[in-house]
């Protein structure tokens, strides 16, 4: 080496340590806002005592209790069949596991983030999108048109290993046996069984039916894969993570029915996209609860419900708001009442949920807490070689699921002076009651240090320095686990079938969050509302 280039690496590595040492001393600046969604309702649904008689009744022809992706395709449904006496109310947080946040001009998702492409199967998905104006033309098409501002454009994601970049988020080594995997996915996506149904789809109700296929819940995805021959460790990784990613668990606490759905069901396909493209907003998933939510402005209410019951042939819900955060209560009566509430909610609201088949003791699934953080960032950190900045980054072997960047989809003619980046967790390495437990009594401090473990470890303490704030949203209760066992479940089962004017709408019903799956109950339930 010349004493010239010595002395730029030098110049070079001394600024690199400049810029680490600022990192870490604004590192211990940045105190997190923690938000935990549902905290004090949850306090009130416990101890119902602290309640204030009712001060009014309120009389519908239908309510739905919740306003997730689940209520919400209930009121979208009433309205296109036409029935328009009912009432949402939101619950404890206006459109649940699809909510956002704003920085000022900044939207940043606090819970999912993207929708695949729906498949022929989940037309119920597809007309919502078309009369929402996202698919343009072609609804009931192979290939429906997109509005090109919402599919994901690249460069999509990459995966940080090895100290640098690589595209896409399979890792670049032992090809042959990911490429046996997806081989042997394309075969049982095209599959059907003796019924004459897709062996897997979504939604999972539209699945087959056929017993050949019941095996695969009753072991692990990990178990699955060690029959098959899959040993890559890097293989095993990618499907670890697409795991955790949608199901809050590993391949080890996953049935296997439930890991071979994750890649053989979806099927998804577009006239102007990759085939199983995404859709995204910087808002995650918000952009449409909000559309979703505008079409019965009128019909929408707060309100969060501590107790369901039915009283002589009707069912009536006693529910609260807060104001200045002291409780208001009122009754709602109605000829039906969806809960469209997650199971272990409903387990304490609605009185005598055992008469309808589901004891918790027994069905209840087990809930995956997650923690969702938003770096307002004030600059871009400085990338390595390698893969530009994507949509989804991901760290190779990383305690979290990466970071998405919210202004990734903006169509500017320069990039952003600012952004977000939305950094994923699943607590995945412990028991759900241990992680529950650990984010019940961790400081923000402690909570953050998890939450950008990932961030820091593709762009070391220089990533601190361009980071303004940060907001971490806790979710206790994120998503229902699909464990082994849970398409057999008859607790689940009897919900599904309950059609009494109490009706239950949730993608916990189908043992595993996914947007087409709460779309799908929330109008199942619509239906046999208007019947």
């Amino acid at each position: 080496m010349d004493r010239r280039s010595f002395i730029v690496s030098a110049a070079g590595a001394g600024l690199a340590g400049l810029a680490s040492a600022a990192g870490f001393l604004r590192w211990q600046e940045i105190t997190p806002t923690v938000r935990y969604p549902g905290r004090m309702e949850g306090h009130l649904l416990r101890d119902r005592a602290q309640l204030p008689p009712s001060s009014e009744t309120i009389e519908t022809d239908v309510a739905i209790l919740g306003s997730g992706i689940a209520g919400l395709s209930a009121a979208w449904k009433l309205d296109r069949l036409g029935q328009r006496d009912y009432l949402l109310f939101d619950g404890p947080e206006a459109f649940g596991n699809a909510s956002s946040s704003r920085y000022g001009e900044f939207a940043c998702p606090t819970g999912a983030h993207y929708l695949p492409l729906p498949g022929m199967e989940a037309l119920h998905v597809r007309e919502m999108l078309g009369d929402l104006g996202i698919i343009q033309a072609g609804v009931l098409d192979e290939r429906p048109v997109y509005d090109e501002r919402f599919v994901l454009h690249g460069p999509e994601e990459r995966l940080f290993m090895h100290g640098h970049w690589q595209d896409g988020l399979m890792p670049a080594e032992d090809q042959a046996e990911q490429q046996r995997f997806l081989a042997h996915m394309d075969l049982l996506r095209h599959g059907r069984g003796r019924d004459g149904r897709r062996s897997f789809a979504f939604p999972a109700a539209l699945s087959s039916g056929d017993p050949a296929f019941d095996g695969l819940d009753a072991i692990s995805f990990a178990a699955w894969l060690d029959r098959a021959g899959y040993r890559s460790p890097a293989l095993r990784w990618y499907l670890d993570y697409c795991c955790r990613d949608d199901y809050g668990a590993g391949i080890a606490h996953v049935s296997a029915w439930a890991g071979v759905h994750y890649f053989a069901g979806r099927w998804g396909r577009a006239a102007n996209a990759e085939d199983n493209g995404l859709l995204t907003w910087p808002g995650g998933l918000s952009p449409i609860a909000e559309a979703l939510a505008a079409r019965p402005a009128s019909r929408r209410r707060a309100g969060t419900a501590v107790s369901v019951r039915v009283r002589g042939g009707r069912a009536e819900a006693l529910c609260f708001t807060l104001e200045s955060g002291k409780p208001r209560s009122f009754l709602v009566r109605a000829r039906r009442i969806v809960c469209a509430m997650p199971l272990f909610v409903a387990a304490r609201v609605v009185e005598d949920i055992g008469a309808l088949g589901f004891d918790a003791r027994r069905h209840m699934p087990a809930y995956a807490p997650w923690m969702v953080t938003n770096f307002l960032m004030r600059d871009f950190p400085r990338e390595q070689g390698g893969a530009p900045l994507a949509w989804d980054n991901v760290v190779y072997g990383g305690k979290g699921l990466g970071y998405v960047v919210s202004t990734h989809q903006d169509i500017r003619v320069r990039p952003p002076e600012k952004t977000v980046f939305t950094a994923y967790m699943a607590l995945a390495d412990r028991t759900p009651f241990e992680a529950r437990r650990w984010l019940q009594q961790a400081a923000p401090a402690e909570l953050m240090e998890l939450a950008s473990s990932d961030l820091r470890q593709a762009y070391g303490w220089a990533f601190a320095a361009c980071v303004e704030r940060a907001d971490i949203t806790l979710r206790a209760h994120a998503m229902a686990i699909p464990a082994p066992g849970f398409r057999s479940n008859a607790g689940l089962a009897a919900l599904r079938e309950a059609d009494g004017p109490v009706l239950f709408a949730h993608s916990d019903l189908s043992g595993f969050s996914v947007f087409e799956e709460a779309a799908w109950w929330g109008c199942e339930a619509a239906r046999r509302c208007a019947a």
